[in-house]
């Protein structure tokens, strides 16, 4: 997968401009932030809450038999 070089950010960022105008920048750039920081927040309590489903599983699980 190419990666995006200097000049190919520039003409996003070039476009979006054009669509969207100076003026609406910081308010895409802010509800941009605020997703992805949404995003991981709720990425966070999906691992924290398996981690706990799974440690109480295992706890009510009686330990397996020694087959020797």
């Amino acid at each position: 997968m190419p990666s995006l070089g200097w000049q190919e950010l520039l003409l996003i960022l070039l476009i979006v401009i054009i669509i969207f105008g100076a003026g609406k920048l910081p308010e895409i750039g802010g509800a941009l932030g605020r997703g992805i920081k949404e995003f991981r927040q709720a990425t966070r309590d999906e691992s924290e809450e398996h981690e706990e489903t799974t440690t109480e599983t295992a706890a009510r699980e009686p330990a397996p038999k020694d087959l020797s």
